[in-house]
């Protein structure tokens, strides 16, 4: 009678583990969402009415990790009780931390250099590649093993880039060189590579942590990531005297000073909203999944992108989405048949009659 109560006992456990792990992949989902999609159409009107300053909007992109500092607190305050559970972080995880957020300043820098010439239609569909490189580093890092859909997703998104580098010049804002184009268009490609790098390496340190891995500690890496990854960004913005020049930038500013600032403020929420949301699913699934959810977003930014900016939509950008979307389709069908094929194992596994 025992053995029958804890084997109903266990199923119920995990049944209401995977509830809350479900719950909290939609809940980062939703925060990625929000901020990727408005983030990056606010970089974009920065740019569009006269900002020029790269590492500025590189910086807000972490700039907002003091907010980290309210869960962080809530989280001490319930725990005040055991003072050793406070500080989860090892020395180890610092270290990886600091290395992550310094690679993902640099990241930040080549994505806004790319915003600041492409237009979001564009930039987003190359930033979708991250997927690809995320599959390809957390093959040799993470160890994920590749299947004919990831293997397929892969090639279609590279695929998609080619078409768009084949007809660049078609969509190419007015008044802009060819080279400054060209660049921006080579720059968001080795941003999307850097991207998936940093993505598969936060899902390495997770791995060999060497401790229980708790959103605590997720939150206090993505504290520490974010930090140092703002820091090379001030750093760069000293050298290139950015702080001096933002006060005559906003007064030069297209929509008028209050909107500059404001731009900015917005832009450091709801950038650090899609920073929350990118490190909470990494914790919660895998860096892939990340990769996907980014994928997803990219139709919808299209959209928002035509309504809201003056960008258009052609023939070529319509390949390269079909090609998006294909390689998102199969690779997250891959998935799912590995999944089911690993629930079948589980069931074979598990004794159907206990006594």
């Amino acid at each position: 009678m025992e053995i029958k109560q804890e084997a109903n006992y266990k199923p119920t456990k995990l049944k209401k583990f995977m509830s809350i792990k479900s719950l909290l992949v939609l809940i980062n989902s939703i925060f990625i969402a929000v901020g990727q999609i408005s983030g990056v159409l606010l970089v974009r009107i920065y740019f569009l009415h006269g900002g020029k300053r790269k590492w500025l909007q590189a910086f807000v992109l972490t700039a907002g990790f003091p907010i980290l500092i309210l869960p962080i607190s809530i989280s001490y305050a319930k725990k005040r009780k055991n003072i050793n559970n406070r500080v989860l972080v090892t020395p180890k995880l610092a270290i990886a931390s600091a290395i992550l957020g310094l690679l993902l300043g640099v990241c930040s820098y080549l994505y806004t250099f790319g915003m600041s010439y492409l237009p979001v239609s564009i930039s987003s569909l190359l930033a979708s590649t991250s997927l690809a490189f995320t599959a390809i580093f957390a093959y040799f890092i993470v160890k994920h093993k590749f299947t004919d859909y990831s293997v397929n997703a892969v090639v279609l998104m590279m695929f998609g880039s080619v078409i768009l580098g084949l007809n660049m010049n078609g969509d190419r804002p007015i008044g802009e060189s060819n080279q400054k184009y060209t660049l921006g268009f080579v720059m968001t490609l080795v941003g999307a590579a850097f991207h998936g790098f940093v993505n598969a390496g936060v899902e390495y340190s997770h791995v060999k942590a060497g401790v229980v891995v708790t959103f605590d500690l997720v939150m206090q890496m993505q504290f520490l990531i974010s930090m140092f990854s703002t820091l090379i960004c001030i750093v760069a913005m000293i050298i290139n005297k950015d702080f001096q020049a933002i006060s005559r930038e906003a007064e030069e500013f297209g929509l008028g000073q209050n909107k500059y600032y404001m731009i900015l403020a917005l832009s450091a929420i709801a950038l650090q909203m899609m920073m929350i949301g990118s490190l909470g699913l990494i914790f919660c699934s895998s860096a892939l999944l990340l990769g996907i959810v980014n994928a997803l977003l990219v139709p919808v930014q299209q959209i928002f992108a035509v309504m809201f900016l003056p960008e258009s939509f052609k023939s070529e950008k319509w390949m390269a989405l079909a090609m998006c979307l294909w390689g998102f389709a199969s690779y997250f069908y891959g998935e799912y048949k590995v999944s089911l094929k690993k629930v079948t194992k589980t069931k074979q596994a598990t004794p159907r009659d206990q006594v």
